[in-house]
Parts: structure tokens; sequence; C-alpha cells
């Protein structure tokens, strides 16, 4: 699954936040809205001044016809028969309509002409220009206009980092319980965690992930219980088996019925210890142990030629057995799997077992240890893969971390054989109770 996950997402993937992504969206989404209104609002203002000139023209124009036709003084700006007249309105007022044209003059300050004609068929015409104080209400306008756009995409980036920021620190918790549940922990739900009084589809998620993770746990410990039991009923022909085997003859067939039965027992006992720290009941019994020598003497117990070197003595509390058991099994799987010489060294609380074979498989550096499953041929070809699950399932019981890797010289590709394989177990500081949590610790006055 993590292969699947890591082929799906590069690792050079562009990686943002959440709450700059809804930011961004709401800054341009509110600087289009002002843009629109903006040129909206200013074209609106724009023709609503060109109408009321154009009507005051038409007012003046009026005024100076009845003056003109009475043989009166002209009107100042009133003209007949202007030669600069635009012919757009030359040509309504030689149909008989009195008009208006708006023409753009100087510095893009528009023109303002009005035109009728009189009795005598001549043209009576006026010329005017946009009025400043016109063009100073427009200027402020468009400047209270700017302001107030730049005013609304500020905004909306603060509104989009607002609600960003929470939606994406609900998302957070969600993602870190999502984690402690995928780590074990089944008592863990999202949406206790995500909290908060406003409900939303980050609570639907948090309930799918709720549910998927119920009906995970639910099957797993119906497959818990299935492989337990089926464990648990071959424990009893298997040993009868193995009695009876003991009570056979002396001989090669006898030897190689007594070889069978020993290996069918030992998966029995492997399987039901698997499935007992599935079931995660399985609680330390801690001793303060002086772990150099602790390994010393169970590894030359165990293997007389394996050496042992303890660059740094350190007392830790652990469970003996537990420490026991995963040692073993890692020695067991490096002669198993790996060549000699095979080296352990203890420095600290760290224990390292290391041999000279052609290294874990890729799968098992990836993924980590996986019942059933024994790798490639070169290393796994033999054994049920049972091993190094129960080292690190032990190990999870003793607070302890086990991590694998393998051994290439410096500056050495990937498609270079191995020179070895490195098996490291980290034992905590401090160690888990007999409940299964951690002591804790009281704060250091300052």
């Amino acid at each position: 699954m993590r292969g699947i996950l890591k082929r799906l997402v590069p690792d050079d993937a562009i990686r943002t936040g959440l709450r700059w992504k809804l930011s961004a969206a709401i800054a341009l989404v509110g600087a289009l809205v002002a843009i629109a209104l903006s040129l909206v609002v200013h074209n609106a203002a724009r023709v609503s001044m060109l109408d009321n000139s154009r009507d005051l023209a038409i007012e003046r124009l009026q005024v100076a016809q009845r003056m003109y036709e009475s043989g009166r003084t002209q009107t100042l700006g009133v003209k007949v028969d202007d030669p600069a007249i635009p012919r757009d309105l030359l040509q309504k007022v030689m149909d008989g309509r009195r008009a208006t044209f708006v023409s753009e003059g100087a510095q893009g300050v528009p023109d303002i002409w009005a035109a009728v004609p009189l009795k005598d068929g001549r043209v009576l015409s006026l010329h005017t220009r946009f009025t400043d104080r016109s063009a100073d209400v427009m200027k402020d306008l468009d400047q209270a206009l700017v302001i107030g756009s730049i005013a609304v995409v500020l905004g909306g980036s603060a509104l989009g980092v607002l609600i960003g920021g929470q939606l994406s620190r609900r998302l957070r918790k969600a993602a870190a319980a999502a984690n402690r549940v995928a780590k074990g922990e089944a008592d863990v739900r999202v949406r206790d965690s995500i909290g908060g009084l406003v409900r939303d589809e980050t609570d639907d998620l948090a309930r799918a992930v709720d549910a998927m993770a119920d009906a995970l746990q639910q099957r797993l410990e119906a497959e818990r219980r299935v492989t337990a039991d089926i464990a648990h009923e071959l424990r009893t022909p298997v040993t009868g088996l193995l009695t009876a085997a003991e009570l056979l003859p002396p001989g090669r067939p006898t030897e190689l019925v007594l070889d069978r039965a020993k290996a069918m027992r030992t998966l029995v006992e492997d399987v039901l210890e698997v499935a007992r720290l599935d079931s995660a009941s399985e609680r330390a019994e801690l001793q303060d142990i002086l772990l150099g020598e602790f390994v010393t003497r169970r590894v030359a117990a165990k293997d007389a030629d394996v050496e042992v070197r303890v660059i740094h003595e350190s007392e830790v509390t652990t469970d003996p057995r537990r420490l026991e058991r995963v040692l073993f099994n890692l020695l067991a799987n490096a002669a198993r799997h790996g060549k000699p010489p095979i080296e352990v060294s203890v420095e600290g609380r760290v224990i390292r077992v290391r041999d000279h074979g052609p290294g874990f498989p890729e799968e098992l550096l990836a993924d980590g240890p996986s019942r059933f499953r024994t790798g490639s041929s070169d290393r796994s070809g033999h054994g049920h893969g049972l091993g190094l699950t129960i080292a690190a399932g032990q190990a999870r019981v003793l607070g302890a971390r086990l991590t694998f890797r393998n051994v290439r010289s410096a500056g050495a590709p990937e498609h270079v054989p191995a020179e070895g394989a490195v098996a490291v177990l980290w034992l905590p500081e401090h160690a888990p109770t007999n409940t299964g949590s951690f002591p804790m610790l009281p704060l250091s006055g300052g």
C-alpha cells in the first residue's frame, strides 16, 4: 500500500497548505468581483454625468434659440453654422431633429455638442467640454473604487487564511488521529479528536474514517481469533504427533519425521505468539539489567561463534525474556539468511546485529516485516516469515524500535549488491509500565 501511494504521489510534487489555496481563491474571486463592480460603477457614473451634461447643453441651446429668433444677442458658446460641428450630429439636425453628440476631446476629456435646426434653415449649435467639477468627481470616484478593490482583496485574503486555517487545523487533527489508529491505538476516535461545534464535511470524513477503522478492527480481531483458535487446536495433535514420533525405532525415517514434527510445533507456537502480540494485551515484566552483560551471556549460550562487542555499557529497565526473544530471532534470521561472520554490538541502549550476506529484501526495508512473506530467494528462500514479525511485535511491547538496513560501500549505487544486513534495536529511555503506558516524569525546576 505504501509503495502504491509513493508511485501515485511523486516525491517532487508541490505541497501547499489548504489555508493558502483557499486564501488565494477568495482573493482571486474578490479581485475579479471588485474589478467588475468598479467598471460597472465607473461606466454608470460616467454615463449619468454625460446625460446630465447633455440635458444642460439642450437647455442652454433652447434659451439661445429663443434669443436668436427674437433678434437678441447670442449666448456665449452658441454658434450658427459652426463648421466644426460633427458630421453625425449635423446629419441628425438636417433631418429636423434636435440632438446631442459626445466626442473624445483632448486628454480624454469628453466634448459635449448640442444642435437644433432654425426656421431659416440654418443650424444653431453649442459646444462645451466636460466640466472640471465632473472630471474631479470621476477622478475621486475612480480612486475610491481602486482603494475599495484593494481592501476587498486584502480582506478576502485574510478571511481565506482564517477559514482555511481553521479547516486545515481540523484536517491536521484528523490526520494525526488517523495515524494513531494506523499505529494500533484502537481507542482513538477521529471525530472526537477534531472537536468543534460546527458540523461540516470534515465531521463526515471523520465519522467515515472511524467507521472504517472499526470495521477493519473487527475484521482483524476476527482473523486473529480464527488464527489463534486454529493454532490452539493444532497444538494438541502436533504435540501428540511429536510424542509418537519419539517412540519410533531409531533410523533416518524417524529423524525426518521428528524434524518435521518439531518444525510444525515451532510454527504453531509462533502463530500463537503472533496472535497474542496482535491482540495488544501483552505487557512487559520489567527488570533492571546491564545490557552489555546480558547480551554477552545470552549470545554466548546461543552461539559461541557470534562475536559480541560492548562499546558502552548501560543499565536498562526492560523485560529480559522478551529482549532475549528479539535477540535470538535476529540471530536466527542472520544465521539462516545471511553469511558469517555474525557480529553483535551494544552501545548504550542500542543493540546491532549484523551479518555479511546479501542484505534484506527491498520489500522488508520499505514496509517492515510481514508474516508468511519470506522476501527474495537469495536471502529468505526458507522459513515462514514469522521470526522478524515476532521480533518487531516483542519490540513494540518493550516500547523499543526495531529498524533494518543494508550495508553498502560509501558512494556505491543502489544496484550494487549489499555487503551485509544490520538490524538495530533501540531500547527506550523510559520503559513502558505493566499497563502498557509510559510513566509520567516530573518536570525539573528551572
